[in-house]
This record gives structure tokens, C-alpha cells and sequence, in this order.
């Protein structure tokens, strides 16, 4: 993709932002959020819970190849549903009218042809794009933050209890699947905090959903037991690999 088509969509972004409200339990590519608020909420929640000794029920929803995914026509339809001009939504499909790819492989490439499935790779413009899509496909069934958490493609469903969980991941399987999207039935996970004994799993479409005792989520390690020790471990371990860096003399 050149500089000046990379320089037009953030002129495009930064349009589309000032007409598109994006929920607030979007975190991913936001003004004033990032991945520590999503952490953070979600550590506060947990201990909250560990405290009181009640169980939390967690599902950590990952979706296959989410930007490869996205269909065409349900961009145009949620650019169009977010209140986005017309003339804008044809501006965004303008730049997709003529987008041309190649596959590559040991004994050559393919002749280009045309994508007509998915986001731009490497585009300015795409997470936002994303994050349109994401906010209208979920409009029915999310919950308030911090009971449902996304960053970008990365979705933590909570709730009090394990049979809720389990519907509410339905149902965002459903809104999802129906438009496109995708569920990986072998990378989502389930995490109980404060466990009781014979608290049980979670299953979608009658398949049992991986249960963890601790998940790394944005970058960060949360445990079932509410606890921050191997977090504060592998911190302190990149700490001391980075002062050692500094510290190794010139040869």
C-alpha cells in the first residue's frame, strides 16, 4: 500500500470518527483507552468477586482470521447503520473496488486478482473499520463494561454465573456467525475465578469449551485465584533482562 493512500485513509478516519459513537465497551484503537483499562477492569472485577468469595465466570471469545472475515456488504451495511454520509461509505468503497492481491509460493506467484472478502492488511484505516462492524454486530448482545470487554477482535464475556456464561456466548456466537464471523471453537477459553468445587464447564453447540486456570489476556496474565504473583514474576524478569541489556559493557 503507498504513503499517499495510507495518508488518505487516516484523512478518512479521522472523518469517520467524528460521526461514529462507538460503544464504550470497545477499547481497541480508541481515543483515551488502551489495554491497561481493559486489564485494569477486568483485575478489579476479579478481586472484587475473589473478596467476596463469590465465582466469576469468564469466557475469553477469540474470533478465526476476524479482519480477513469481515463480508464486504456488512461493512457498507454498519458504515450505514453507524450514520456514516453516504458519500463517505462510497469513498471506503472506492479504495476496496480496486483492491488486488497475488499469492506468492516456492515456485512463483499467481497472476493478481481480486479480493472481494475482508479488511485491508497493514491499513491505517482498518481497525477502525473493524471497530464499526464490531460495534454493530454486538449492538444485541452486550452487556455494560466491564461484563463484556472487547479490544478489537479480542472479546471477555463475564458473568455471575456458569449457565449465564454459557448463554450469553451463544447467543454472541449466533450474532456473530449469522453476519460472517467466525468463533474458533479451539482457542476460546473458559476461566472460573474463586472456584467451588464442582462448579462445571462450559459447552457451544454442545462442545466443550477449554477450561483454564489462568489466560493471558491483552499482553497480561490473569489467574483463576485472583492473584497478580506470575504477572508481577515475568515484570520483574523483563525488567532485570532490560537492565541487564544496559548494563552489559561495550566490547
Amino acid at each position: 500500500m503507498s504513503h499517499t493512500m495510507k495518508l488518505w485513509e487516516r484523512v478518512v478516519e479521522a472523518r469517520l470518527r467524528k460521526v461514529v459513537e462507538i460503544c464504550e465497551q470497545q477499547y481497541g484503537f480508541m481515543p483515551r483507552k488502551s489495554t491497561t483499562d481493559a486489564i485494569f477492569a477486568l483485575r478489579i472485577l476479579m478481586e472484587k468477586y475473589r473478596d467476596g468469595q463469590r465465582e466469576l465466570h469468564c469466557v475469553f471469545v477469540d474470533l478465526e482470521k476476524a479482519y480477513d472475515r469481515v463480508p464486504r456488504e456488512e461493512l457498507w451495511y454498519c458504515m450505514r447503520k453507524s450514520r456514516v454520509a453516504e458519500r463517505y461509505v462510497r469513498v471506503v468503497q472506492d479504495m476496496y473496488e480496486r483492491s488486488r492481491t497475488v499469492v506468492r509460493c516456492a515456485v512463483g506467484q499467481t497472476e493478481e486478482f481480486k479480493v472481494e472478502v475482508g479488511l485491508h492488511q497493514r491499513s491505517a484505516l482498518s481497525p477502525f473499520l473493524f471497530a464499526i462492524v464490531m460495534d454493530q454486530l454486538s449492538e444485541e448482545v452486550r452487556q455494560e463494561s466491564p461484563w463484556t470487554m472487547m479490544f478489537a477482535d479480542d472479546i471477555v464475556i463475564c458473568s455471575e454465573s456458569r449457565e449465564q456464561v454459557e448463554e450469553n456466548l451463544e447467543r454472541w456466537r449466533f450474532a456473530l456467525e449469522r453476519r460472517g464471523m467466525k468463533v474458533s471453537r479451539s482457542k476460546t477459553e473458559y476461566m472460573c475465578v474463586n472456584e467451588r468445587e464442582g462448579s462445571g464447564t462450559v459447552r457451544l453447540q454442545g462442545e466443550e469449551v477449554k477450561k483454564v486456570q489462568e489466560f493471558k489476556n491483552l499482553g497480561s496474565t490473569v489467574q483463576s485465584n485472583g492473584e497478580c504473583g506470575k504477572e508481577l514474576f515475568s515484570y520483574m524478569r523483563h525488567v532485570k533482562e532490560i537492565d541487564g541489556m544496559i548494563m552489559q559493557p561495550a566490547t
